[in-house]
């Protein structure tokens, strides 16, 4: 045994933890496959789904001397997991410390169709099953969803719906993440072509929906914290142009309130802070939970400030 080694292990997972020995039911047919993903945009029915070698290897994990416990920690395909209940109560029984992280990314068909994921009723399912099993162990045990925002494909719409998924399931996002485009992802194709290559593209090929650019961005952002009143003022104006104002108020069926709390920063004061760091950044977009400090850079004068306000661009 390692000096020191507590005998705990944090993580017995991989990029995908239940997609342990899960192949092709036939060599030839995964030779001759031409499909882009086998569990997208439904399983493939070619597709072994069997998860018992994975709960054989979580057991035998757990009976090595100086173990004393073996957690998951990373992700998991839930719309897998869902097809063995058995992997499921073992991972719930045995393998979570609390929290169960997990990553949905969105609730609405439009960005998770460019993310090749599946719907929230299959995250519905899998919560199902891990309330009845954590109940059935006698723990007190969370799913935690990841979700992300401005990724290619993704409307004002998507986003508040999103926020209202959030809201209605009591969820307050403190760290968030947002889409920033990187080598070798198709995301990042989507991005810089504004072409969706999960289908046949050709010159004919209707553009993406692509939120670029601060203010955009910003607001992707602030439907995921829709509980934050730094995010208010930015929330009701683009609710008022989307001619959602009606979801401005105080009740169960608004999503932000009209005002600002009481001794909280003006809506100018709020606006003019996020210019200022928006200006301070600008040409690195960050995601809220780096907490990397924004770069400096030369200041736009007064005409390019006012082009930013409006949502345009400066003249050069």
């Amino acid at each position: 045994m390692t000096p020191g080694f507590t005998g705990t292990i944090s993580d017995l997972g991989g990029p995908t933890a239940n997609m342990y020995h899960l192949n092709c039911v036939s060599e030839e047919i995964h030779a001759n496959c031409r499909r882009l993903s086998c569990v997208f945009p439904t399983i493939c029915k070619n597709l072994v789904t069997d998860q018992s070698p994975t709960t054989r290897l979580y057991r035998r994990a757990r009976e090595l001397k100086g173990i004393k416990r073996v957690m998951i920690a990373s992700g998991l395909r839930y719309d897998l997991a869902v097809l063995d209940p058995e992997y499921v109560k073992e991972l719930v029984t045995h393998h979570v410390g609390g929290y169960l992280k997990i990553a949905p990314e969105h609730t609405e068909s439009g960005p998770l169709s460019k993310m090749m994921k599946p719907g929230m009723g299959a995250y519905d399912q899998f919560k199902e099953m891990f309330d009845r099993f954590s109940k059935e162990a006698g723990k007190e045990q969370y799913l935690i969803p990841y979700f992300i925002a401005a990724h290619p494909g993704t409307t004002d719409e998507d986003m508040l719906g999103l926020a209202f998924w959030l809201k209605s399931n009591g969820f307050r996002a403190d760290q968030v993440q947002t889409f920033y485009p990187s080598p070798m992802a198709m995301a990042t194709t989507m991005y810089h072509t504004e072409k969706d290559p999960i289908h046949r593209v050709n010159y004919k090929s209707d553009k993406m929906v692509i939120p670029k650019g601060e203010l955009k961005r910003r607001l992707h952002k602030a439907f995921l914290r829709y509980h934050d009143p730094d995010n208010w003022p930015i929330l009701r104006e683009a609710l008022k142009n989307m001619g959602k104002a009606h979801l401005i108020g105080y009740g169960k069926k608004h999503l932000i309130p009209p005002t600002q709390p009481a001794n909280h920063a003006s809506s100018k004061t709020a606006a003019k802070q996020s210019a200022g760091r928006a200006k301070a950044g600008r040409g690195k977009i960050l995601t809220q939970h780096t907490g990397l400090p924004p770069r400096a850079g030369n200041r736009p004068g007064k005409a390019a400030r006012k082009a930013i306000k409006r949502g345009g661009k400066p003249k050069r």
